[in-house]
């Protein structure tokens, strides 16, 4: 799509490395070299014109989606005050208590085993082989918690918060009532049928102007302060299936401790649902009121504003930092905001045009080139 018009020799998309024998062999072939290249230019081409075709779909302006927005009487809600306000930090959390909250089905289908636990461990296909993964990393998840290999840290933080420009939330001292933060947000911009909204964040967060205090929740967990040393010990033994397990492990539970602080959130430190009594199962399958989305996923694409949230929790405090391209570390970390709203949903923002780029653009502060290439797997036009 990108890469290939920009070359004179030819441009091969391996989507598997084990079709890479196969297409270096047409390559260096004298008999069929011609062919094959002349195949994949004339497909690269229909790919390329397809996808200038679908980026002539109908969309609304900024103006149009603003007006589309979530509409909330503001005025018969009153948002739920958090018990205690600020930031506090959570330091050696038990790693079993972690562990039992950790949703197993996505630890195997980062192995490329399809199925739902426990089911899978049944399964007629791949059931032999995930019981095996499974024991594997039963006892080795013993170990980590046994000896300590990792070490889990959090920070949360609870927030006075209004929303402003339509698409944008502004995060609030609790002591000065100062700002802390303006979280330039981003607005669906899709016809919609049947009079659904086109979401943006802010659209759960009461006005600015409406008279009423809300408020918003940040966080910053990791379970992976540690791994570096198992990890090299791992592999200059040369077992590179156990260091990939305790990446695994490691990732779960991360994913694991982001769940059990929401879950603590939601109970305790906002309180807004103290009565809440789910089992793992519906935890899972996200039963509870409120989200927390992150930086980087559908309902918030932009990974910037990683930038802004580890700054406003003082996440490096816990062992935490970010990468020039806003890769957190130790990658085995969440990071996002909590949402209270109880229509509150997760959403994907999609294909954005540039009316919403420049508007972006401007209450960043940045120049619009920088817009576009924060915002490129987002963008609904040619930048």
């Amino acid at each position: 799509m990108k890469i290939a018009p920009h070359y004179d020799q030819p441009v091969v998309y391996v989507p598997d490395a084990s079709r890479a024998v196969g297409v270096c062999s047409n390559l260096l072939s004298d008999t069929l070299r011609d062919g094959f290249v002349a195949e994949i230019a004339a497909d690269y081409q229909r790919a390329r014109e397809g996808h200038a075709n679908k980026q002539q779909r109908k969309v609304l302006s900024l103006a149009d989606a603003r007006q589309n927005k979530q509409h909330t009487d503001w005025a018969s809600y009153t948002p739920p005050k958090p018990n205690w306000l600020g930031v506090r930090r959570f330091e050696h959390y038990p790693l079993a208590e972690i562990a039992q909250q950790i949703d197993w089905t996505p630890f195997f289908q980062s192995w490329e085993l399809a199925g739902r636990y426990p089911r899978i461990l049944q399964d007629e296909v791949v059931g032999e082989s995930a019981r095996a993964l499974w024991a594997d990393a039963q006892a080795m998840l013993k170990q980590i918690i046994d000896e300590n290999w990792l070490t889990a840290n959090a920070v949360i933080g609870l927030f006075p918060a209004n929303s402003v420009n339509d698409d944008d939330i502004e995060i609030y001292s609790p002591d000065s009532g100062a700002s802390l933060m303006t979280w330039v947000g981003l607005r669906q911009q899709l016809p919609k049928a049947d009079g659904k909204p086109d979401w943006a964040l802010a659209d759960y967060i009461a006005p600015r102007d409406s008279g009423k205090q809300d408020y918003i929740g940040a966080f910053a967990v990791t379970a992976g302060l540690g791994i570096d040393e198992h990890v090299k010990r791992f592999e200059e033994a040369n077992d590179d299936y156990s260091a990939i397990l305790l990446k695994a492990l490691a990732d779960r539970l991360a994913e694991a401790f982001a769940e059990l602080m929401h879950q603590r959130v939601r109970r305790e430190f906002w309180g807004y649902a103290a009565d809440e009594a789910l089992n793992n199962e519906e935890l899972i399958d996200e039963k509870y009121r409120g989200i927390r989305p992150a930086p980087g996923y559908p309902a918030c694409p932009d990974h910037t504003v990683k930038k802004e949230l580890f700054e406003l929790l003082d996440a490096p405090r816990i062992g935490m930092t970010l990468t020039e391209g806003y890769a957190m570390l130790p990658t085995a970390a969440v990071s996002g905001f909590y949402f209270s709203h109880p229509e509150s949903r997760y959403f994907g923002v999609g294909k954005i045009e540039k009316d919403q780029v420049t508007s972006y653009a401007l209450r960043r502060g940045v120049t619009l080139e920088q817009a576009e290439r924060d915002l490129a797997p987002n963008l609904g036009y040619e930048a």
